[in-house]
């Protein structure tokens, strides 16, 4: 099958590029019924649970919060959503991580439109879809891949990393997380001792070897 199921479902995009974001709505609303398009991951959290959409083509590297953490936490909010993730990242170690969260999609880029379609396609009917080029050898690597990129740092970690790491001030981060500025303090803290950052640097650093942020 290509493209999307005869019965048209409804997708929801997640993309801080414009032109990208528009380039999926002009491939996608030919055989789907395309409700939106949002900028970051804050906004998917938003507007996901409301619009119900079937499928959530997400970009991984988003700013607020990255899509993959968002796709975790909308697997409570929107539990029959399924996600596509577009991306540049390449990594096989995040690909892995991505069919954690059960049936995905996980396109790069720069691959063939036809590889998005088929992956919103195979996603509809509850399989995983991950291009040719990370798929893993098998399942002992997936799975040693997988707890390489998830272990360690605890959800409300990931999300303050990435805030910071985007340059964010902690003020700033303390109202877009709903918490006290002390309590972003704790948390740098933790992540700072933990993995033995000395400094901004450091911080910024980690978070772009854990694909929070892109360079």
């Amino acid at each position: 099958m290509k493209g999307c199921a005869a019965v048209r479902p409804k997708v929801l995009i997640a993309d801080d590029h414009n032109l990208v974001a528009e380039g999926i709505r002009s491939l996608l609303e030919k055989s789907c019924d395309v409700l939106g398009i949002v900028a970051d991951g804050r906004q998917l959290l938003e507007e996901a649970p409301k619009l119900r959409p079937d499928v959530i083509v997400v970009d991984i590297g988003m700013p607020f919060l990255n899509g993959m953490d968002a796709a975790q936490q909308l697997m409570s909010s929107v539990p029959h959503a399924r996600i596509v993730f577009l991306t540049m990242n390449d990594d096989p170690n995040l690909a892995a991580a991505a069919t954690k969260l059960g049936p995905v999609g996980y396109v790069l880029k720069h691959a063939a439109a036809s590889e998005l379609q088929r992956a919103v396609s195979e996603v509809v009917q509850g399989r995983s879809y991950i291009t040719p080029k990370l798929r893993p050898g098998n399942p002992a690597i997936r799975e040693a891949r997988s707890r390489q990129h998830s272990k360690e740092l605890t959800p409300r970690q990931v999300e303050v990393l990435q805030l910071l790491a985007e340059g964010r001030p902690m003020k700033e981060v303390a109202d877009i997380l709903k918490v006290s500025e002390k309590t972003v303090m704790f948390h740098k803290y933790q992540i700072m001792e933990t993995f033995n950052l000395k400094n901004n640097a450091d911080l910024v650093l980690f978070a772009l070897k854990r694909h929070l942020i892109s360079g």
